[in-house]
């Protein structure tokens, strides 16, 4: 290990270009420092700031490309020949606000879209912005904006596996709950799945500080949320991740990964200051190690920090680099087969009494979309007329229900079911979606069978208060509740289409659920169907 380069204030992320040329943010300077090696003898000869913005945070690089995030805003730009950064195109500016966690980060996956990881406002708690405490899914134009994971606290480290494209985050569990609770957790990151937070985490452990909204039971909340397969230190707070991928390290090194713990701020005794390595076995992940102490010291009975650690970055030559973000340094740790005797590695860093381990426990993709409109695959013997005071059939959605004006339901009526029907569903879905159609708006079930008609604005709550006991599931947002029209801009009118099923029982499906969850539980319940379809374009 060496000092690759120092007096750099706060560096804080990441990211090594194809020429070896070395990008670190600086959050609170607000910049962007290119850093060379011209000399290959693994110490930073050039230091240069390439770009400017308040509280530069996030970067990823994709050949010549290079993204960037701030608390509200992502960037593009291109590395240019000598290594300094063309002016930076703006591509998004209403990322949620900042709270608690601050820190975007993002990444571009093996499908090419740009992932982008925005932390909880709070410690824990239900937040208002539906993106917050999520991992964002969004074309490299920052266009078709999506929820891609939710319920993660702060996923400020995550990464794409190389061979497999999975995608794996470390989260930072709640804070007061211990001194060993809650553990820092290893997700397997699956689109369209929910990780607990804030009202479950662990192994559906429940957060006495919270409860669900409604009637929603804590039992009920952690069945739809996905478990961690791993567990390391509580309060470590795990930061910049990456999977290996250089010839340097040896070969048992080759797609494990390693995580930079920045450590605690209020455990006693700390935990973190170290950079820790996730073993992988088979392609899956096996077990934590640590890789780098000596960050942390116990002196006369008070423990001092040499350094708090944020970024990590694989350099051309295959050594890596960790930055140290309170006193301005990064280090170089590289393999040379003949270097002296390292310093033997011991347990996590004060982890005695914890039970740090990975589980066996992967994600499952959702279900495959079914391409047509729901009432045409739920056939059903009667018809139902569906009206709204809002909009008659065929004609415009006013702007106030749509995703750039409030964002809210509109009012629907509907003809009483027939006899027998116990519930009625609704699905909102746009077939005219160019991608994965149709595109589903809204899903709301188990609205009682007394009840014809519902007002508008809805909350986007998993239960709504009226009509009573009504449960809603996700949109192709990615979050529950009603999402408005948003086609694209240069696209012809599409068409919203409003559909209400009278069925014959109460389903027995929770809040959240998916498009094809809700038609499975449909099929052979459908009394009677109906619909109204409304136009919108931007």
């Amino acid at each position: 290990m060496n000092v690759f380069a120092k007096d750099l204030v706060n560096p804080r992320m990441m990211a090594v270009a194809e020429g070896g040329t070395v990008y670190v943010t600086r959050r609170s300077v607000g910049d962007v420092l290119m850093l060379q090696d011209q000399n290959g003898d693994g110490v930073a000869d050039v230091q240069k700031v390439v770009a400017r913005r308040p509280d530069m945070h996030g970067i990823t690089i994709d050949g010549k490309t290079m993204y960037l995030v701030t608390v509200n805003s992502v960037y593009r730009t291109t590395i240019q020949t000598d290594g300094t950064l063309a002016p930076l195109e703006q591509l998004v500016d209403d990322l949620p606000d900042a709270g608690q966690h601050p820190n975007r980060t993002l990444a571009v996956g093996p499908d090419g879209m740009l992932y982008v990881s925005v932390g909880s406002t709070c410690n824990a708690c239900a937040e208002s912005n539906p993106e917050s405490a999520t991992i964002l899914q969004m074309k490299p134009d920052g266009s078709s904006r999506t929820i891609f994971a939710s319920g993660l606290r702060n996923t400020i480290g995550f990464a794409f596996k190389p061979q497999t494209g999975e995608l794996y985050g470390m989260d930072h569990g709640i804070d007061w709950l211990g001194d060993n609770e809650q553990y820092e957790e290893l997700n397997h990151i699956v689109k369209g799945k929910q990780y607990g937070w804030p009202y479950v985490y662990g192994a559906s452990h429940f957060n006495p500080q919270d409860e669900p909204p409604g009637n929603i039971t804590m039992k009920e909340w952690a069945a739809r949320s996905e478990e961690p397969v791993g567990y390391y230190t509580p309060h470590a707070a795990p930061m910049q991740m990456l999977f290996y991928t250089g010839k340097q390290f040896p070969e048992e090194y080759q797609g494990d990964a390693f995580v930079a713990m920045r450590g605690s701020w209020n455990r006693k005794p700390p935990s973190g200051y170290e950079i820790t390595r996730i073993r992988f076995s088979g392609g899956k992940p096996a077990s934590f190690e640590v890789f780098a102490q000596g960050f942390l010291m116990h002196l006369d009975d008070k423990w001092v920090h040499q350094g708090r650690l944020a970024g990590l970055a694989q350099t051309k030559d295959g050594a890596l680099l960790v930055s140290d973000d309170t006193n301005g340094v990064i280090y170089r740790i590289a393999y040379t087969q003949n270097g002296r005797q390292g310093w033997p590695v011991g347990e996590p860093t004060n982890s005695a009494g914890t039970q740090i381990k990975v589980i066996q426990r992967l994600g499952v993709p959702p279900e495959q979309k079914t391409p047509v409109l729901a009432i045409d695959v739920l056939s059903a013997p009667q018809t139902l007329s569906v009206t709204s005071p809002a909009f008659s059939d065929g004609a415009p959605l006013p702007d106030i229900f749509a995703a750039d004006g409030e964002n809210i339901s509109p009012p629907l009526q509907w003809q009483t079911g027939p006899k027998g029907t116990k519930s009625y569903a609704i699905v909102m879905e746009d077939p005219d979606a160019s991608e994965n159609p149709p595109f589903v708006h809204w899903l709301i079930y188990n609205i009682p069978g007394n009840v014809t008609q519902i007002e508008k604005a809805v909350p986007p709550a998993p239960q709504v208060p009226r009509p009573k006991d009504a449960l809603q599931g996700e949109n192709d947002r990615g979050n529950i509740g009603y999402f408005g029209p948003k086609p694209p801009p240069d696209d012809p009118a599409h068409h919203y289409h409003f559909q209400v099923f009278a069925v014959d029982k109460k389903l027995n499906i929770p809040f959240g659920a998916s498009r094809e969850e809700l038609l499975n539980a449909l099929k052979g319940h459908v009394l009677a169907s109906g619909k109204i379809t409304a136009t919108y374009d931007r």
